[in-house]
């Protein structure tokens, strides 16, 4: 099959614990995978928020993305994404304009309104936090506010200004599993991303809806959407297998409210479905993309077809880092990503 030139490829990393791991070891892999990703030609790498969790180490993006910026070149570093709710609007604009200013034109700003938690860390986070639509979208609009400079007359951003002053701005994309963002990012100019390892159904009709109610903003001209989905790439079927059994072995334990180390290789191999577990995979189905390189370029040439999208978000989690490392490569190889100037592990680059 001929690779298609048109589909860019992104990362979405959750810096996983992997068993037997510490959190340390997670975030310096992902450092690691940031400087593959970069190497490799990908489009985007984003980094998540999570709370209260012994399985995930990526807490902060914005303290994430620093470093990252530090030991990456070329490509494009975001939030995959920030949760709002949590936070003031202004707060936000500034960690991301300080990002812009430190890596400009590299800056993807991404945010969802979910907890990333329980309702009590969330409640913990941020008191008064309602978890309502209007709150969100008023978050959404003083945040656009601050980062455009606005001035409006009788309002905070008449006499409030987002530091530092910067000639370029982080890119706006709003994440959502549903429908409902979409409509926002609309309505408000952003980029839209659907975030169908979270729900398997509806996405295409989303980013659709997403494109017929686009609006133009000052930032973006055009509808802009991505998918982001579960991958598992191997140079065999049976490699391929072996890590697909895994992440529905995970998600599995994640239906029936178990949130445990992902599974590791011994107790896929010893692990039996049951007929219970049967009505769960066919629910996550669609969450994870599995197979060789040949079948992988196939699904996400479909899936790009579906949703009319020229980018798809991998997201990638294995017991081991190195068959990790292996999905990116050969996702990289069989969609003939452009090769980038590789910087050196543990290697500083000099951002401005």
């Amino acid at each position: 099959m001929t690779p298609s030139p048109k589909l860019r490829l992104n990362v979405l990393d959750q810096s996983p614990i992997r068993p037997g791991a510490t959190p340390r070891q997670a975030l310096l892999e992902t450092v690691e995978l940031a400087q593959l990703a970069d190497r490799l030609g990908y489009t985007r790498f984003w980094v998540s928020e999570h709370h209260n969790t012994n399985t995930l180490a990526g807490s902060t993006p914005e303290v994430l993305l620093a470093h990252l910026g530090n030991h990456t070149r070329r490509i494009r570093l975001g939030s995959g994404g920030i949760m709002l709710p949590h936070y003031s609007a202004l707060k936000v604009a500034e960690n991301f304009r300080m990002l812009e200013s430190l890596f400009p034109g590299r800056i993807d700003l991404g945010m969802g309104r979910a907890p990333g938690a329980d309702r009590l860390t969330a409640y913990a986070l941020n008191p008064n936090n309602q978890f309502n639509e209007k709150d969100f979208v008023e978050q959404l609009m003083d945040l656009q506010a601050y980062l455009r400079d606005e001035k409006v007359p009788d309002t905070i951003h008449e006499r409030v200004m987002a530091i530092p002053q910067s000639a370029t701005a982080p890119e706006l994309w709003i994440l959502s599993s549903s429908g409902q963002s979409g409509l926002f990012a609309a309505h408000l100019g952003m980029g839209f991303s659907f975030a169908q390892f979270i729900n398997g159904t509806g996405g295409p009709q989303a980013v659709r809806t997403y494109r017929e109610r686009f609006r133009p903003s000052l930032e973006l001209a055009e509808p802009l959407a991505n998918v982001a989905v579960f991958t598992l790439c191997a140079d065999t079927e049976e490699k391929a297998d072996e890590l697909r059994k895994a992440m529905d072995m995970q998600l599995i334990r994640f239906n029936r409210g178990e949130f445990r180390t992902f599974p590791s290789a011994e107790e896929v191999r010893s692990y039996q479905f049951t007929a219970e577990d049967q009505a769960h995979l066919r629910h996550n189905h669609a969450r994870v993309v599995s197979g060789t390189p040949a079948q992988v370029h196939a699904q996400f040439t479909q899936m790009a077809a579906d949703y009319g999208v020229d980018e798809i978000t991998a997201v990638t989690i294995t017991a081991d880092f190195e068959d990790r490392r292996r999905s990116y490569e050969l996702l990289a190889e069989v969609f003939d990503l452009p090769k980038g100037e590789s910087v050196a592990a543990n290697q500083v680059v000099e951002a401005v």
